[in-house]
């Protein structure tokens, strides 16, 4: 710093140089220490000598004047300027792009003279770091068509402009003209295709390119290693790293990063805490913040929050990732209060922010409160992406709030989100319109929403046919189902789930057993417990009851409660007492404080009159200490929520709504109404039988509204 400054009083004191070059490498100097008021001294002091009027130290004044970031000066002196040559225009260009005055410069470029590879250069660059891709790309074409060379710097900033537009033709064909250029072998080069092609989703090309390069860098490792990470499969992004280190070559905080962030997708706890002793002890990487945030996003993943807040309380410095994460970690944890909290304190907030803590909400089941935030983002004038509107429409779904779920609708259509394929997946939203429109009852509307896509995927066909099946349309979703296959997409496990539902709801045994059977044999697909438990229910519907306890029985895994549930309500329809005892011991096996088995083999007993067998099977209950939660139904009346317990007198118009219910039970006795002991609650004390819970939603909601 002293030689520089000595050097500085020297040259200023002295006018009688031969030409500028003195005064052009102190400039060099004040662009290497970016001082603007050194470059001000300079051009006070070329200004009083004979070489205030020429055009090289002109120029590099502009160039210094721009590298300092002092534009206003820069243009000052370029429009002053009575002659100019090509590096003048190409140093002004040059400043405003670099300074992300994009449109200043094209003004500047079309009045240029004649612009040479410079010229363009600096244009298709200038676009391309201002994620002006398409124009970047433009420029880069007519850079061609104007039988320029295209170099390095023009390839790297058309790669760059592919990659941000996941343009994979239009990068093949520069990787083209790349391979028959002299920089075919350039290691830069290599590791920008590489950043395209993963940018692009295409790992395979991204592989083959890391794979020819004779030449590698840190650059390059990273690149690879970085496209293992966002691509898939996240295990190859680690063994890359293990081959780079294996290869000498040492890896810096981007490779750290990327290889933390694979950690956290595989949830690789302890491949990640070795990464992270590695950070411990390097002075260099301790501090960083995309390494901080990638280790606090890592541990939050594998559910390791304590040692993520450690890291979390422990970095110097913090931005919104940092915070967006812990509100993540603790939103999985099913730590929403936490979450909360520190959504709270956010300093500042992004829209990655409010989805984690919306996420977490629907997740763990508080979509009320999943609701009100999203009112909350709306005030705040926070502009919702694809997966806000995911979130909310799962909420509505959850809460079977049709009212709502349109509402959202409206809020997504204002959004201009139409449920095509795009540069986001507008899909996305389409899919969970579908789903939330069927689970809420509205065939109607989820057929119009799948109509109205665009493109879809095997998401969208799995909504409709099981939406269908879940409504009781089994033949429909059937056909949805043939269709599907005609479209050329290929189903999954849960397309089948949808399938075999619906043939069990439609009475289809013959056909159920036939997609069962199918599964593997024409789609690839080996049957799942769930699979198996559709099959039993089918069969159990259709009342073939042998054949669906030979299937438990044969099945490649070992059968749960749940499946064996499904059996015994069918030996409850059926009547079938002697398989439903040996079906419920099976169940209490399995969950002895299961409360499920024992109500329904007292009521088999119950509608055979054996009631001498109901109160025995409810004294096992005691004896067990086996508790029945009591059943409870809820319906909305003009924005208003009434619960009903059973046995519940808290009500305040409970009276009113019994009443009514003693007139509706004489008037469906007298219409022929035979009463069903199927789910009486036995009162044992009196031998009687508690009415209530025979009544469905509709009686009720008639009751209430009296």
């Amino acid at each position: 710093m002293g030689t520089r400054h000595g050097l500085f009083k020297q040259l200023v004191g002295d006018l009688s140089f031969l030409d500028s070059t003195p005064f052009a490498k102190l400039l060099d100097s004040c662009i290497r220490t970016k001082s603007a008021r050194d470059a001000h001294r300079i051009h006070a002091r070329v200004i009083k000598t004979q070489f205030s009027s020429e055009i090289f130290i002109q120029n590099r004044l502009i160039d210094a004047y721009g590298k300092c970031g002092c534009l206003d000066d820069a243009r000052k002196l370029f429009d002053k300027m009575p002659q100019r040559n090509t590096f003048t225009w190409n140093s002004i260009i040059s400043t405003l792009t670099k300074l992300g005055f994009i449109d200043d410069a094209v003004q500047i470029f079309r009045l240029m003279p004649e612009p040479d590879q410079c010229s363009w250069n600096s244009m298709v660059s200038g676009f391309a770091q201002h994620d002006r891709f398409e124009e970047a790309l433009e420029y880069f074409v007519k850079l061609h068509v104007e039988d320029f060379v295209l170099n390095e710097y023009s390839f790297g900033s058309a790669l760059s402009a592919c990659a941000g537009l996941r343009k994979l033709k239009m990068g093949v064909q520069i990787h083209a003209f790349i391979a028959k250029s002299c920089y075919s072998s350039d290691v830069y080069m290599g590791s920008a295709l590489i950043d395209m092609y993963s940018k692009c989703g295409s790992v395979a090309s991204a592989q083959r390119v890391f794979d020819w390069m004779s030449d590698r860098n840190t650059v390059s490792w990273n690149s690879l290693i970085t496209c293992y990470e966002q691509n898939g499969p996240a295990s190859e992004a680690l063994e890359v790293f293990v081959r780079m280190m294996d290869g000498g070559f040492k890896p810096d905080e981007l490779t750290l990063a990327s290889v933390v962030s694979a950690c956290a997708s595989l949830s690789a706890i302890k491949e990640g805490q070795q990464i992270y002793a590695h950070v411990i002890k390097c002075d260099k990487y301790r501090d960083d913040l995309v390494l901080g945030n990638a280790l606090v996003d890592m541990y939050a993943k594998c559910n390791r929050l304590k040692q993520a807040r450690w890291i979390f309380d422990g970095m110097p410095v913090r931005n919104v990732v940092s915070e967006t994460s812990m509100v993540s970690g603790y939103a999985k944890a099913a730590s929403v209060k936490a979450a909360r909290l520190m959504f709270a304190k956010m300093m500042e907030r992004n829209i990655v922010s409010w989805n984690a803590l919306i996420s977490g909400y629907t997740q763990n089941g508080e979509n009320e409160e999943a609701v009100g935030l999203f009112l909350l983002l709306k005030r705040e004038s926070v502009l919702p992406t694809h997966y806000t509107f995911g979130n909310l429409l799962n909420a509505c779904a959850s809460l079977v709030d049709l009212q709502l779920g349109r509402q959202a609708h409206v809020h997504l259509l204002k959004h201009g989100f139409k449920f095509q394929v795009g540069e986001e997946p507008d899909i996305f939203v389409g899919n969970s319109l579908i789903d939330m429109y069927m689970k809420c009852g509205s065939i109607e509307d989820g057929c119009r929403v799948f109509k109205s896509m665009l493109e879809r995927d095997y998401v969208s066909w799995n909504a409709m046919i099981v939406g269908y099946a879940q409504n009781g349309y089994g033949t429909e979703a059937l056909e949805i189902f043939r269709k599907m296959l005609a479209s050329g997409e290929q189903p999954d496990h849960v397309t089948m789930i949808g399938v075999l539902c619906a043939c069990s709801h439609a009475g289809l045994v013959d056909e159920g057993k036939e997609y069962f059977y199918s599964m593997s044999e024409e789609h690839g697909l080996v049957p799942l417990k769930d699979h198996y438990t559709c099959m039993v229910d089918l069969l159990g519907r259709a009342g073939c009851l042998d054949e669906a306890k030979h299937l438990i029985e044969v099945m490649p895994m070992q059968p749960d409660a749940v499946i064996w549930g499904s059996l015994l309500a069918a030996c409850k329809v059926h009547r079938n007492i002697t398989l439903g005892k040996y079906v419920a011991e099976k169940i209490l096996d399995i969950e002895p404080r299961n409360s499920g088995p024992y109500v329904l083999l007292s009521n088999m007993y119950a509608e055979l009159g054996r009631w001498g067998d109901v109160v025995t099977v409810r004294k096992l209950m005691r004896q067990r200490g086996v508790i029945k939660q009591p059943g409870c139904s809820w319906i909305e009346i003009q924005g208003r929520v009434h619960v009903f317990m059973v046995k519940d007198k808290r009500h305040p118009q409970c009276k009113e709504i019994h009443y009514l219910l003693k007139l509706l039970i004489e008037q469906m006795k007298q219409s022929g109404y035979v009463e069903d002991a199927c789910d009486h609650d036995i009162c044992e004390e009196h031998g009687e039988t508690e009415l209530t819970s025979l009544y469905d939603i509709d009686m009720l909601e008639d009751a209430a509204l009296g």
